[in-house]
């Protein structure tokens, strides 16, 4: 085993001090929205840090090592200019705001308001099929990633190693969720929120004073040189290239060169032949993120446990700074493997990686595990331990919330429709516990059976596809345009999900079968093509084609509108208690800054320090992308760039932890105290009995 005594002990009491986190909310669930939305009371920071954990998990962490590894620095210079774009987001409270003021506990509850209740049922079936796919392989992940990371032995007492990590893992996250449903999930994750932004920052501050920048510099740099050396030499041992004229071979060197100048690890100017995670991945990304908001469904819970409208809003505000530690680690670490496995200095290291990933079956799982092999070579003891503890939150926290969500929308937005009368509060708990464990037993299943075979963030936005490349037109047509019509809503799904299906079953037909071109040839070709487009293109094909379908439709079709004031709970169907006014006249200039009537001098405050912090990096990058389109910059001079950025963020996560900690704690007092006393309205399900 790679885990001495005092890393299992670390790890030993992380995992203690999760089950006391649920053991806390016993006696807390009272109601089915306490057990769906953890009653609607959960604080801006407790919800920021839990989302955010839940959000994040082990897979998650795999696949970012395994993205920045392949692309190293440069491409996150184009993620600055998601700045922009994610502050007009956050501080208009896009699509949050106005969905929590619908007080649906599901995104297919609001749509059977919206629509129709047929389009509920339709919408909650590909919203589940998407996501159960989507999370089938996160216990494989979790569970290859333990076993390798702390050297766990092939089988214990006869019983193979994989599955029964597997089971243990998924045992204890299916105790969160059934303990307290959302309220011991929201929590529990608040928790192992903090634990985990900490550890992760912990071991970036390692990393990063332990190898030398200069190394860092020199291993980027000689990166494309190295990779064009390879294949040159790898093109001249072929003997057809041999039999080619001088002046053919000299053009197929100059183009491997080529291909090779634009794969810079560091200049984000030179990526365009950075394989797979290139301009296009973000720039879909950037569009992405306006129109899948709210879309994916995997932490659905959290979209409606907020205590008001006005608090999801603020959430989403501050989940910008509260993202910044755990940035650092993507940002920062995969990019420090990369230097352990290619400068000479740390050739030992690279030795014991690569032997022990000749051991691993397939190229996929080889990619997943090389960061993982890395840092169990290079963490000290405690370290060691620490990272290993964080990772098991992690995992739990994701699934807690996904099994929490998968298994909710499957009864409240499939089986609950289709009956006459709402379930009774016992029968309804028990029915929403017994879809959650089904949904347990189907992801072990399928990571036990399913061969993944390409990169995690790719089948993520692959099999996402399936639900957001659709939802997307209909969310925000559904909430901003009272034009949108059921037709519109029906059509922009079912494209959307037409192309996310072809796009994950093309994936799976054998490239031998494909290439054998003598028999139904224009079939296979046309296959072939399809299968190189990759998950990311697939989701901005879904997006554009719904979008035009939703827009189209409604236009062409019932000129009706619906009455938006009664949707959102506003006007003369406004609730009691469900908007705070501070200030019944906010004054010009905090309204065109979007704070309004609920702005606290806190909340102004938080608003002011967002809008300095992304209009900072913001400027930085139209200074910088303007200047590099019409000057040469040398890859020293963005070395040196990309060490003040780290310098800067590492500074503000300091703050940034000590903050969000502080805060958070205090939301959770004010969120048990209010569980505690409450009323609850226990008609008050997710039934619909009108949907006007």
């Amino acid at each position: 085993m790679n885990l001495s005594f005092i890393d299992w002990l670390i790890v030993a009491i992380a995992f203690a001090g999760m089950i006391y986190s649920v053991s806390m909310t016993k006696g807390l669930m009272k109601s089915i929205t306490d057990f769906l939305s953890a009653g609607r009371t959960a604080g801006r920071y407790v919800l920021s840090v839990s989302s955010g954990v839940a959000g994040l998990g082990a897979i998650s962490i795999v696949m970012f090592l395994e993205m920045g590894y392949i692309a190293g620095f440069s491409l996150s210079w184009w993620g600055l200019s998601q700045g922009i774009i994610i502050l007009a987001i956050t501080m208009s409270g896009w699509v949050i705001y106005r969905f929590r003021s619908t007080r649906c506990l599901t995104l297919a509850q609001f749509f059977e308001k919206r629509y129709s209740r047929n389009f509920r049922i339709f919408a909650g079936i590909v919203a589940f099929t998407a996501g159960i796919i989507n999370f089938g392989i996160f216990p494989a992940v979790g569970a290859q990633f333990f076993i390798n990371y702390c050297g766990l032995p092939e089988s214990f007492m006869g019983i193979p190693m994989y599955p029964l990590v597997m089971f243990i893992l998924l045992s204890t996250a299916l105790y969160f969720v059934y303990t307290g449903g959302q309220i011991a999930v929201i929590i529990a994750d608040f928790f192992q929120g903090i634990f985990v932004t900490i550890v992760l920052f912990m071991v970036t501050i390692y990393l990063f004073f332990t190898i030398g920048w200069e190394q860092v510099s020199e291993s980027l740099e000689q990166t494309p040189i190295k990779l064009a050396r390879e294949e040159v030499q790898s093109l001249q041992q072929e003997s057809s290239f041999q039999m080619l004229p001088q002046t053919e071979k000299d053009t197929k060197v100059a183009e491997i060169n080529e291909k090779y100048e634009n794969s810079s690890r560091i200049n984000p100017f030179k990526t365009s032949q950075v394989e797979d995670f290139n301009f296009w991945y973000y720039l879909i990304g950037i569009i992405g993120i306006m129109y899948g908001t709210l879309g994916w469904q995997g932490s659905q819970g959290y979209n409606s446990s907020a205590k008001s409208a006005h608090e999801a809003k603020m959430g989403s505000v501050l989940a910008g700074f509260r993202g910044l530690p755990q940035g650092m680690f993507m940002f920062l670490v995969p990019v420090l493997v990369y230097v352990l496995m290619n400068h000479p200095d740390y050739q030992t290291v690279a030795d014991a990686v690569n032997s022990s990933l000749d051991k691993i079956s397939t190229d996929t799982l080889r990619t997943q595990l090389r960061a993982p092999f890395v840092l169990s070579e290079i963490l000290p003891v405690g370290l060691l331990g620490a990272f290993a503890a964080l990772m098991l939150a992690a995992f739990i926290s994701t699934h807690d919330t996904y099994l929490h969500s998968w298994g909710s929308i499957f009864i409240q937005d499939v089986i609950m429709p289709f009956r006459g009368k709402p379930f009774d509060k016992e029968t309804h708990l028990r029915v929403l516990r017994y879809s959650i464990f089904g949904v347990a037993v189907f992801i072990f299943l399928f990571s036990l059976l399913f061969s993944q075979n390409q990169k995690i963030a790719l089948y993520f936005a692959l099999t996402a596809a399936i639900f957001s490349g659709g939802c997307g037109a209909v969310i925000i047509g559904g909430l901003y345009w009272e034009r949108g019509t059921t037709a519109a809503a029906w059509t922009a799904m079912i494209i959307g999900a037409f192309i996310g299906v072809g796009g994950t079953l093309v994936k799976q037909v054998s490239v031998d079968w494909l290439s054998d071109l003598s028999s139904l040839a224009t079939i296979k070709t046309i296959l072939l093509y399809l299968r190189d487009i990759n998950g990311q293109e697939y989701w901005g094909i879904g997006m554009a084609s719904s979008s035009i379908s939703y827009i189209f439709v409604s236009l062409v079709g019932n000129r009706s509108s619906i009455d938006m004031d009664k949707l959102l709970n506003r006007g003369r169907y406004s609730i009691k208690g469900e908007m705070a006014v501070v200030n019944k006249e906010p004054e010009l200039g905090w309204k065109i800054f979007g704070m309004g009537a609920e702005f606290t001098k806190s909340d102004k405050l938080i608003y002011i320090l967002n809008y300095v912090w992304t209009g900072m990096w913001t400027l930085i990058f139209i200074i910088g992308t303007v200047y590099n389109l019409s000057n040469p910059v040398s890859d020293s001079s963005w070395m040196k760039y990309w060490e003040y950025y780290i310098y800067i963020n590492m500074a503000v996560s300091i703050i940034i932890i000590v903050w969000f900690t502080v805060g958070g704690i205090s939301d959770l007092k004010h969120m048990i105290s209010s569980l505690q006393s409450d009323y609850r309205d226990h008609g008050d399900d997710g039934w619909v009995t009108d949907n006007t």
